[in-house]
């Protein structure tokens, strides 16, 4: 069993604290809101710390799922980080989605001060947080993979060493890529079926097993039809991802127009006052009868 310090525990972060606790793990918790922490250990357990710093003293390894970039940075090299209080040969985990510059950059410092680092960004939502079968995208030295892949089992089912440090980030983006993608195609779908009169319900059980099926058709068509949107990951949350892919692909010169059209679309939706749905609520944008509000 390792000594973890995690950082961050929303609702990624906070189930997945737990589950290290759970696997008997000696874990450190902190979050931005003192309260959230509070309750946290309240309910789960765990040592309550004060700083990122706090946390990280003679830990083995530290995780960090927090907001974006800028975030990272603050809970790694800001002030009260984590960077400077860990021990040499300790390796930090980073499961926020951010930018693989980020990721370059944190394995960079990490080196500088005899850490390892790994840029692991997560998939599966809150649901797949909460009952442990994240798939998880590493960038990183082969060394520091093997040193992450027991603790991350604590939360992941499928862990996977994509390439050296950015290529975690990257591949989460492809991740994001073709989400946005199903999604709206989903939406379009179900739209079009039930205005045409069809009967969803038989609809659904017909082709969600068939080629047209998808994670997104079984877990999120029902729901989308209902006009619930209620469900984890937020149009702001993907709107912030899908501009680091729309970056990351103006530098590699590459046009990616179905992505860009769906970030505008969820632009739209954030205009409506939805940008703290879930990406399902696409669906919103296309007329009464398939769930505007």
């Amino acid at each position: 069993m390792a000594r973890v310090a995690f950082l961050g525990l929303g609702v990624m972060g906070g189930p997945m604290a737990r589950h290290l606790i759970a696997a008997g793990h000696e874990v450190a918790v902190w979050n931005r809101t003192t309260a959230r922490a509070e309750a946290f250990v309240t309910a789960h357990g765990g040592r309550l710390a004060t700083t990122p710093a706090d946390a990280a003293t003679d830990a083995d390894v530290v995780a960090a799922c927090v907001g974006a970039d800028a975030d990272v940075l603050a809970v790694t090299v800001g002030a009260d980080g984590a960077f400077p209080a860990m021990t040499a040969g300790a390796l930090f985990i980073d499961h926020t989605t951010a930018s693989a510059t980020l990721a370059r950059q944190l394995e960079g410092e990490a080196a500088a001060r005899s850490l390892r680092c790994l840029d692991a960004p997560v998939s599966g939502g809150q649901a797949g947080a909460e009952v442990g079968i994240l798939s998880i995208m590493c960038g990183g030295s082969p060394e520091a993979f093997t040193q992450g892949q027991p603790v991350m089992a604590a939360y992941g089912r499928t862990i996977g060493h994509i390439g050296p440090a950015g290529h975690g980030q990257l591949a989460k983006m492809v991740n994001q890529i073709a989400i946005a993608g199903v999604v709206q195609g989903l939406a379009e779908a179900l739209a079009f079926g039930r205005d045409a009169g069809l009967d969803m319900a038989q609809v659904l059980a017909v082709i969600t097993k068939g080629a047209a099926g998808s994670w997104q058709m079984e877990n999120r068509s029902g729901t989308m039809l209902e006009g619930r949107f209620d469900f984890g990951f937020a149009v702001d949350w993907m709107r912030k991802d899908l501009g680091m892919v729309l970056a990351e692909a103006g530098r590699m010169g590459l046009d990616l127009p179905l992505t860009n059209m769906v970030d505008g679309f969820y632009e739209e939706l954030q205009a409506m006052g939805g940008g703290r749905g879930d990406t399902s609520s696409l669906i919103r944008r296309l007329g009464s009868k398939s769930g505007r509000e």
